[in-house]
């Protein structure tokens, strides 16, 4: 926020807008975390929105990599002759976009209940499906599964 006032842009409501106490923070490798200074704490998930991101590219032009002498990542803008320790791409970071799994599963005629109903909590849940081979019971034991699986 203090960025944007620096910048001479008021606040906005934008959803990828940090709360106050949090920054914006990447590893060597290209994470993003975000550092919670009221907590004392970092995670991997933007506090709002949830989202996991990465930097995507190379530094801009003129831009290099550096660590000082107790370690830490800056960088150097040679056009503008001027030093900083958050990373420049920061700006263009794209979303952490984890493989979907495929939870649809094919049943056949060898598949028992128990391969169906495998990970699905029926706690205090009664289901009675009669004549589920064929017409109408078929069709609801079908829902019912569908319905437990997702």
């Amino acid at each position: 926020m203090a960025a944007l006032k620096y910048a001479g842009l008021d606040d906005t409501d934008s959803e990828d807008e940090l709360p106050p106490g949090w920054e914006e923070r990447s590893t060597k490798d290209g994470w993003v975390y975000y550092a919670n200074h009221l907590d004392e704490k970092t995670q991997w998930e933007h506090p709002k929105t949830g989202k996991r991101k990465r930097i995507a590219g190379d530094l801009p032009y003129g831009w290099e990599q550096e660590t000082d002498e107790n370690g830490q990542t800056y960088f150097v803008d040679h056009l503008n002759k001027r030093t900083t320790y958050l990373d420049p791409r920061l700006a263009f970071t794209v979303e952490d976009q984890p493989a979907k799994t495929n939870t649809r599963q094919k049943y056949d005629g060898n598949t028992t209940a128990m391969d169906i109903l495998q990970g699905c909590d029926l706690t205090g849940k009664v289901v009675v499906v009669t004549g589920a081979n064929t017409g109408i019971g078929k069709i609801k034991g079908r829902q019912f599964i569908t319905k437990c699986l997702t």
